[in-house]
């Protein structure tokens, strides 16, 4: 029987084995989810709160262990595993509080002899694809809205990260949720495209890349059903002249290298007023060198080895070549002795004298590198960032609050931060502009696309 097999970027140890589901693996669920959401949907809002309050219990009461597994499996550092656990009880418990009120009907203006409102109606069943960068927390944002809606889930987590699946899963059980409202199904591309292709799905959330998206997206147009694509990302920040250099550095190394890059909404690109440009790169250079690449199960550890050799490769060739076209590397990889070519292992690198014409400052690298530019000019710098085919997040760090107003304004992006970056509050639409998407979760907005309206217009007295 095809499987799937979990290798740590640790050490290329095997983290678990599981079998691939087979075609009446996958009937199966089908059924059971479509039966779970005929049920689950006539269960009032409240119960559906109180439920997933205590799948949120059920989760933080192992964070130990999810923690663990979780570095075992993708490979950031033991010190911060334990911080997925608590953002996806911080996001559950948002949508669960903002519930009540997103789902609520939508009553009209009295007009006598009738009754009008509108219903948020749950679409049925939602197939939730996540990735393996942050597995909890990609999951979490489609998973637990969607059971607020009153649909069943069915979720397909990435093959490194299965576990999680697994782990949800679990805590579904422990808080009882009804049989069939929740299911997993470890798969095959073209099994996935398959359940997409399924008359039992009726939404498809996917969170991966451009590519996949496309595929999702392919898969779909056959049917009349929707999709949410949060897909790459080649955020850009911006430091103008009268930036907290301190303070814009201490968030921007944060931002560029934490899980060694590997977010979507991660900092790539940065773009420097010429009045601090100097001082900024040389205290983000001085700060960069102050981590430590290793074993990320080690608690010393604050730079962990990236998902898999290949992904630390094409990093290394975006660096080799953007050097080779002029750009200069900051950082000597020697100095990480954990650094070796061939490896997941990958020291942080810092490129100055970088432009548009190399991949490193266009093409997503989703890895532990950032390229510095040097703009003269507000105009500049919204040129520069708006030159992107993607559109996440982007961010500023000024002590002009009507600027940062004005510059967000004219950048195309889903989300515009000040004084901040690689952040996902909750409260605030989640959404991206151009190859960074469609579709929005998260925020009393998300509710909107895991329910259809239905209109209810009633003659009361004839």
């Amino acid at each position: 029987m095809p499987s799937l097999k979990t290798v740590s970027p640790i050490d290329g140890s095997v983290v678990c084995e599981r079998p691939l589901a087979s075609a009446s693996d996958i009937a199966a669920a089908l059924k059971a989810a479509r039966k779970g959401a005929a049920a689950w949907r006539n269960t009032k809002v409240a119960e559906r709160c109180a439920l997933l309050s205590r799948f949120v219990e059920a989760m933080e009461a192992k964070k130990p262990a999810i923690a663990e597994e979780l570095t075992r499996q993708m490979g950031r550092p033991i010190k911060y595993t334990p911080g997925e656990v608590g953002g996806l009880a911080e996001r559950s418990r948002f949508m669960i509080g903002a519930a009540p009120s997103a789902l609520a009907d939508e009553t009209l203006e009295p007009k006598e002899n009738f009754t009008r409102f509108i219903r948020h109606e749950p679409l049925g069943v939602v197939f939730v694809v996540a990735p393996w960068n942050y597995p909890y927390l990609t999951a979490v944002n489609a998973v637990v809205p969607a059971l607020l809606a009153g649909n069943a889930v069915i979720l397909k987590h990435s093959a490194q990260t299965p576990l999680v699946a697994e782990r949800f899963a679990e805590g579904f059980k422990a808080a009882g949720l009804p049989a069939g409202v929740f299911e997993v199904l470890h798969l095959s591309h073209a099994d996935t495209e398959a359940v997409i292709r399924s008359p039992e799905v009726d939404f498809v959330c996917f969170t991966g890349s451009v590519e996949g998206g496309h595929a999702v997206q392919r898969a779909a147009s056959e049917r009349f059903i929707g999709t949410g694509l949060e897909l790459g990302g080649k955020d850009p920040a911006y430091v103008r002249a009268d930036a907290n250099l301190a303070h814009a550095v201490e968030n921007l190394v944060d931002g560029a290298f934490f899980n060694s890059g590997q977010s979507c909404c991660g900092i790539e690109r940065i773009y420097v007023h010429a009045a601090v440009y100097d001082k900024f790169v040389e205290g983000f250079v001085a700060l960069t060198k102050q981590y430590k690449l290793g074993n990320p199960l080690d608690a010393e550890t604050t730079l962990g080895p990236m998902v898999r050799a290949s992904a630390a490769d094409f990093v290394r060739g975006q660096i080799a070549d953007a050097v080779k076209a002029g750009a200069k590397a900051h950082i000597d990889p020697k100095s990480f002795a954990a650094d070796k070519p061939g490896t997941a292992y990958l020291a942080p690198q810092v490129l100055t004298g970088v432009d548009h014409s190399m991949r490193v400052m266009t093409e997503e690298s989703f890895g532990p590198v950032i390229g510095i530019m040097k703009v003269g000019s507000d105009d500049e710098a919204i040129r520069l960032m708006n030159d992107s085919q993607y559109g996440l997040t982007a961010a500023i760090w000024t002590e002009d609050a009507d600027a940062a107003l004005r510059i967000g304004d004219a950048v195309e992006t889903g989300t515009w931060f000040m004084n901040r970056c690689d952040y996902l509050d909750p409260a605030l639409a989640w959404t991206g502009v151009k190859d960074s998407g469609r579709g929005c979760t998260l925020s009393k907005l998300g509710f909107d696309y895991l329910t259809r309206p239905k209109s209810f217009h009633l003659r009361t007295k004839t």
